[in-house]
């Protein structure tokens, strides 16, 4: 994430806890209602209020798309990338693995001014705990450092990036970072809705990564190897729609604000997305997520009370 996005994203966070209407009376977070594990939704054929340019919603207990727009127009995907970082590494294996922090994986977050774990150089962690730095707080030197680690090396850990892409058939997807980060010429990597959403299937069919993207934090004591480590996941749905069970925040400038999200209620699990949900609010693609899931599940909600995640360092 760029320095302006980030105070956008602090300027918002400093009135949380924040309540953003959704229009209906009951609370969010309550147990969902009888009906919400099937979909009774018969008055509107799409689900109303969603502002994001590229979205879908996908019932993956019937293996069924739901609803779409663009689903099919490329978008930079911003740290939504690190779903497929995420996956190659989780398909190499060795999660055990310890892995000593280079000065380069600091020096690639200051300076590219990106959401980073706060990693130290020299300190040894594991390839399991670097995957929850960069999958709760967005770390881009965690996946920076998965990325040299597995390539080994940069180069190459793309191309596995891109193969691994292309063996899903998500055949309008090019990743130019591991982490989603705007190349030193500019240039990022693209996806599509429905590419996006061939990933997230594939991603959380791993019960490693399933729970990884459902801890809401992560923290690490301090030992001889390691500081101490704490970790807030930037999906902010977790804790405030219920059912939430991932998977991941995205954001750059070109990409606006995205998420990748899924919920499961009453057995019936959904996933969906939303790209560009704005380029300026940070928390609109909760809102969008939000009435994505309430149409799909046939629920209303009142309100989504978003919890605040750290300034700084721990925004995407």
């Amino acid at each position: 994430m760029r320095f302006s996005a980030r105070l956008a994203a602090a300027t918002v966070a400093g009135a949380m806890i924040s309540s953003i209407p959704l229009g209906a009376p009951s609370a969010l977070a309550a147990t969902p209602s009888p009906t919400a594990g099937s979909r009774v939704v018969t008055a509107a054929s799409a689900p109303s209020g969603v502002v994001a340019k590229g979205a879908y919603i996908y019932d993956a207990s019937k293996g069924k798309k739901l609803w779409g727009r663009a689903t099919t127009t490329k978008r930079p995907i911003g740290s939504m990338t690190k779903v497929m970082t995420a996956l190659v590494v989780l398909r190499a294996g060795g999660l055990d693995r310890w892995v000593t922090i280079k000065k380069s994986y600091v020096d690639h977050v200051k300076n590219n001014d990106a959401s980073s774990a706060g990693l130290k150089t020299g300190d040894k962690v594991t390839v399991r705990q670097l995957l929850s730095g960069m999958m709760l707080p967005s770390g881009c030197d965690a996946a920076y450092a998965l990325a040299d680690v597995y390539g080994p090396g940069q180069t190459k850990f793309l191309a596995k990036m891109n193969k691994t892409a292309k063996s899903l058939g998500m055949t309008s997807t090019y990743f130019r970072t591991a982490d989603g980060l705007p190349t030193s010429s500019k240039k990022e990597g693209y996806s599509t809705p429905n590419n996006v959403i061939k990933l997230t299937k594939k991603a959380m069919a791993s019960s490693t990564f399933r729970s990884i993207v459902a801890e809401k934090t992560y923290k690490l004591s301090k030992t001889t190897r390691h500081h101490a480590y704490s970790w807030k996941n930037t999906n902010l749905l977790l804790g405030s729609y219920s059912g939430t069970i991932g998977i991941k925040t995205g954001h750059t400038d070109g990409a606006g604000y995205c998420l990748v999200f899924a919920a499961k209620r009453g057995g019936r699990t959904i996933y969906g997305l939303v790209l560009n949900s704005t380029t300026t609010d940070p928390n609109r693609r909760f809102t969008d997520a939000a009435k994505m899931l309430d149409w799909a599940y046939g629920t209303k909600s009142a309100q989504l009370r978003l919890q605040s995640v750290p300034a700084g360092p721990q925004t995407d």
